[in-house]
């Protein structure tokens, strides 16, 4: 978003684009429903009515950090029968249910919980975080441990990773055909791809502007805008949405996705599709 933001760019942007922040469950709701023309949707929220655009994601090549599965001691994966899980991210939360449902051959309960990792360990067998309480609760880990006891703590993003050798994708820029009236494939395409390029161009101005609003080192905050995320929609990203898609489509965790459809920047009408691999 830094263009989005910050001069010189951002008060041409304002003349095309009112933004509205919120939660990624509600920005696929409001997406879907109308109530907006583009959204950073989780990848769980895409249907065929929606376009891709090309170019950014939301994504990690290995550690995230900010996924976290905790297992309560003694647990395993194949041991964990309830899982206490902050429901904020529809992809994480299908992401779990592959890994123990698809990969791991179980079918644990999962019980809807605030993001408190000490009260969800206390009622469950592991607990599932997601964005910042994962990156708070690996800082607080000695202390949630000496509370609950020992625990075995798994970056969904690594596993799933070593599980299928792709990129952890976690959402993308999606738009619906009918919302560009008022501007061009091409124009929308670009506007957006500069902002993810000029943000990482610009780093450490990010890590002093979130320092006082998270409770995390300086060094924690760049270590994971720079390493953990990956911020480009490139091929084996493509390739991992829709190994997660057709993963989630045979668990019923989701809705199938037959083909994903990007908009196409030289074209006036028909979008690209990419078909589901064999």
């Amino acid at each position: 978003m830094w263009d989005f933001e910050h001069p010189p760019r951002n008060s041409r942007l304002a003349q095309r684009y009112i933004l509205n922040y919120t939660q990624p469950s509600q920005c696929a709701e409001d997406l879907l429903s109308g109530r907006a023309d583009l959204g950073l949707i989780p990848i769980a929220a895409l249907t065929p009515a929606l376009r891709i655009v090309p170019g950014c994601t939301i994504a990690s090549l290995d550690h995230v950090r900010s996924i976290q599965l905790i297992l309560k001691s003694p647990h395993r994966l194949d041991t964990v029968q309830t899982i206490a899980a902050d429901t904020a991210s529809r992809s994480s939360l299908a992401y779990t249910e592959i890994l123990f449902r698809k990969f791991v051959g179980t079918n644990p309960a999962f019980l809807q919980h605030s993001a408190d990792p000490i009260a969800m360990l206390q009622h469950a067998d592991a607990a599932l975080l997601i964005g910042d309480p994962a990156l708070l609760a690996l800082e607080a880990r000695p202390h949630i441990e000496a509370t609950v006891g020992p625990c075995t703590w798994i970056d969904l993003a690594h596993e799933w990773r070593s599980r299928t050798g792709l990129p952890w994708v976690a959402a993308v820029w999606a738009t619906r055909a009918e919302a560009l009236q008022k501007i061009t494939p091409h124009q929308l395409i670009d506007d957006l791809n500069h902002s993810r390029i000029h943000g990482q161009a610009n780093i450490d101005a990010l890590v002093a502007q979130w320092t006082p609003r998270i409770a995390l080192p300086p060094a924690t905050i760049l270590h994971y805008l720079t390493r953990n995320i990956h911020y480009t929609l490139d091929a084996p990203c493509i390739e991992a949405i829709t190994l997660f898609r057709r993963y989630a489509a045979e668990i019923g965790a989701l809705p199938p996705l037959p083909q994903l459809t990007f908009l196409d920047s030289n074209a006036t009408s028909a979008p690209q599709a990419a078909s589901e691999p064999a």
